[in-house]
């Protein structure tokens, strides 16, 4: 098959959520023996050479449109006033790039086309004018508006919430129209399945999961982790990134501090904003951006998730899973993965219990190996990439019966 991968950014290298999902998809199906053409936006912060999937072989091609989708105040006031689309979408609407689509889809014969997120669900209209025969799917990484409804709901800020609950409304409006459109959905999690049903999506809406690609996370023998450690890992240009760790900084941490002084808490991640970059607080080494997320959290202990918003599924905690460590998080950071309470993660949502579990773990009482080894045979069992890509193949074939 020849499948068209549509992306809001060059999917390299896979150092965060997002580009992990779309990459490892990617070379899965590469390596199923599958021809891959990605189209992807090239937006300033992710900025990637022409040649940035090369590695991959002869039978992926990368096409890089430049995209300038960084936020302007100027760009949002009169998005505000005159656009009918919300301006987080708006940032990655391009004409190039939808020429360039139009191009591929009319030179070359593309089985399915594939688009990876709300964000670039515009293009949809695209594919229906030059292409309607093409089957068109979109993997939902997650339902967008309720990430911005979450956060809108606990902005004090009452000018800023006020936005965040606009573009809320606004990024909703958009979802019940575009994705609709779609011949098929992939819900990267249960929750946002059922919410996309709900939202009129045309069946199959398919639970098709995120995977790792085991052979990047095997556990090095060689490295034990630091006692009485925590840490936690992600893209801090995610909004609830940064609203969960001020959470666990201010509601959990001091506590934790002075109840247990030899415990340690380690930020990793890219991207971050000068609070927490700047931080000089005893007990906490801030390291910023890491080139191996596996390595880094091999290194230590127990690893945090203290979300409070978003969807879709934290590819972050699948991974150190899949490394076998023992990851304390709220019921909602986890949401949408398989993963039972005390059996392969901890689960806890108010501050104090965040603390009693943290206590149980710095006096020897969790069983923190136990819990890992569980975690790392559930990633195994469901999350294996090859068994993700063999889900997307499978709907494929419902979608094209004809041409497969």
């Amino acid at each position: 098959m020849h499948i068209l991968q549509l992306c809001p950014r060059v999917p390299y290298p896979p150092t965060d959520g997002g580009a992990i999902a779309m990459y490892d998809v990617a070379a899965g199906l590469v390596r199923a023996g599958h021809r891959v053409t990605v189209l992807a936006l090239n937006t300033p912060k992710h900025h990637q050479p022409a040649d940035a999937l090369n590695h991959l072989g002869p039978n992926l091609r990368l096409v890089a449109v430049d995209v300038d989708t960084r936020l302007s105040p100027v760009k949002a006031l009169r998005n505000l006033m005159s656009s009918s689309l919300p301006y987080n979408v708006e940032r990655f609407v391009s004409e190039e790039a939808a020429t360039q689509l139009t191009e591929i889809l009319r030179t070359q014969p593309i089985d399915v086309v594939q688009m990876e997120g709300s964000f670039v669900a515009w293009y949809v209209d695209v594919v229906r004018r030059v292409a309607p025969g093409v089957p068109v799917l979109l993997r939902a990484h997650n339902v967008e508006y309720t990430i911005w409804q979450m956060l809108a709901s606990r902005e004090r800020n009452p000018l800023k919430r006020f936005y965040l609950r606009h573009l809320a409304s606004r990024v909703q409006q958009f979802e019940h129209d575009y994705l609709p459109r779609f011949d098929a959905v992939a819900a990267i999690t249960e929750p946002d399945q059922q919410r996309l049903r709900h939202m009129g999506c045309k069946e199959p809406v398919v639970f098709v999961p995120a995977g790792v690609h085991l052979e990047r996370f095997q556990p090095d023998p060689a490295i034990r982790p630091k006692p009485r450690t925590l840490f936690m890992i992600g893209s801090f240009d995610w909004l609830p990134n940064q609203e969960g760790l001020d959470w666990f900084l201010a509601e959990v941490w001091p506590k934790a501090h002075a109840l247990y002084p030899e415990l340690e808490l380690h930020l990793a991640g890219k991207q971050m904003p000068a609070r927490f970059r700047e931080l000089q607080q005893h007990g906490i080494t801030v390291h910023g951006f890491v080139e191996s997320a596996a390595a880094f959290m091999q290194q230590y202990d127990i690893m945090l998730v203290p979300l409070l918003s978003g969807g879709g599924m934290r590819i972050k905690i699948i991974e150190g899973m899949a490394l076998g460590k023992c990851i304390l998080s709220t019921t909602l950071g986890a949401e949408g993965i398989h993963a039972r309470d005390g059996y392969d993660i901890v689960l806890r949502d108010e501050p104090a219990a965040w603390l009693e579990v943290l206590g149980r773990y710095y006096e020897g009482h969790l069983p923190t190996d136990l819990i890992g080894q569980e975690a790392a045979h559930t990633i195994r069992r469901l999350y294996d990439n090859r068994r993700i890509v063999e889900s997307f193949l499978d709907l494929y074939t419902i979608l094209t019966p004809v041409r497969v």
